[in-house]
């Protein structure tokens, strides 16, 4: 059974910063996409980054420039650095992995909250 941890989350002002770090029970390689989505109250879950496994990456346009992915293989974890963070960016964030037989992992997903 794969399971994903989330970690990181927690309360910042605008402008802050927070690392949010999604640790898998298994390699890493054994997924084809890993992810962060977001679910704000009141709205649908939303894609915020994903990356492939050729390190290709994409980002929701909300957060182009400011938030940034990235992987540590021999930690079998994936990254979300938040930076210049908007009070819009409050939301429970979800880590997602795509296997390789293309079932979807998701973690239990940790809290962001952006305020004064």
């Amino acid at each position: 059974q794969v399971q994903l941890v989330e970690s990181g989350g927690g309360l910042v002002q605008p402008g802050g910063s927070l690392r949010l770090s999604c640790a898998a029970s298994t390699s890493i390689f054994g997924f084809k996409i890993v992810g962060w989505y977001r679910q704000a109250p009141g709205k649908e879950r939303e894609l915020v980054a994903s990356m492939t496994t050729d390190v290709s990456t994409n980002y929701a346009d909300s957060v182009k420039g400011r938030f940034t992915i990235s992987r540590d293989n021999a930690r079998n974890t994936v990254y979300l650095q938040m930076n210049s963070l908007k009070p819009e960016d409050t939301a429970v964030y979800y880590c997602n992995a795509l296997h390789i037989t293309d079932y979807p992992y998701w973690g239990q997903g940790t809290q962001v909250t952006v305020s004064t």
